[in-house]
């Protein structure tokens, strides 16, 4: 009788879940007390065993490094002077600052987070140590319109870590959504207040997603930042101002309270 329960239970969940491939971060959370390693380095100097470098390039780009691999996110054609490319670059179109029409051919991996009108992209590239996917969100059009699927939230598992990009979001995203992202160790999040999602909508969005680094992304001016920051402290969480662009972050130092680390936006040069 109980196997029959099981069975009827597996036939009647939906089709999406029984073909869900591996993933670690579509787990439980597991609590690792510890603190933030904030680290003032050179994009190309070599990293420790089983820690991500995350580096703030430019509004809501970011060069993560791990895994033995390089990727960038919101990548609009440019990351900096340096003779630099990253093996996987992640782009949205809400907007022409989020991705470019032409990537540079030589980047191995150049994934749109957007397909044809209303159908969304379906990513799920596994190299090894790293695996990036895309839950696809809805952005805006005009005054009342919107395109469904036109964003994509990208999430990177590697050295352990689930790192997800929140994109342009436009919305706060459903219980499937969040379902799909999984857990979330480190979240970039947009906090300009207007163009994506007002400030105490994404704080609303931060609470839910309970991840341990918060990294502010696509603000215009340090009053935007502080705003969000402002918010996010009266709702109990740390702050960090370490004047860097740069964090290293493993499991064994993420911070036992949920964190926001406010980086400082700085481009790639060849002589760091």
């Amino acid at each position: 009788m109980i196997r029959l329960v099981l069975a009827l239970i597996v036939l009647a969940a939906p089709a999406w879940t029984q073909e869900r491939r591996p993933s670690h971060c579509i787990a439980v959370a597991q609590s690792a007390p510890g603190m933030v390693y904030l680290h003032q380095a050179g994009f190309r100097d070599p990293l420790p065993v089983f820690t991500v470098r995350i580096r703030y390039v430019s509004h809501s780009s970011f060069l993560i490094q791990g895994g033995g691999y390089s990727a960038v996110t919101d990548y609009a054609g440019f990351v900096g002077s340096a003779d630099f490319t990253p093996d996987i670059v992640t782009m949205n179109h809400a907007h022409s600052t989020h991705f470019t029409h032409n990537p540079d051919p030589a980047i191995p991996h150049a994934l749109r987070g957007w397909g044809l009108f209303g159908e969304g992209a379906e990513h799920h590239l596994d190299l090894g140590r790293m695996l990036v996917r895309n839950v696809p969100t809805d952005i805006r059009l005009g005054e009342n319109g919107r395109e469904p699927n036109g964003n994509s939230i990208f999430v990177f598992e590697t050295e352990g870590l689930c790192i997800a990009h929140l994109g342009h979001l436009h919305h706060e995203p459903t219980d499937a959504q969040y379902a799909a992202i999984g857990r979330m160790d480190v979240v970039m999040v947009p906090v300009d207040g207007g163009y994506t999602m007002a400030v105490d909508s994404m704080i609303n969005v931060m609470r839910r997603v309970k991840a341990s680094v918060i990294l502010p992304m696509h603000w215009f001016t340090d009053m935007t930042l502080e705003r969000f920051l402002r918010g996010m402290e009266d709702d109990g969480f740390m702050i960090a101002r370490p004047g860097t662009s740069e964090v290293e972050v493993s499991l064994r130092t993420l911070p036992e309270r949920p964190t926001v680390v406010a980086l400082r936006p700085a481009l790639l040069r060849d002589d760091e």
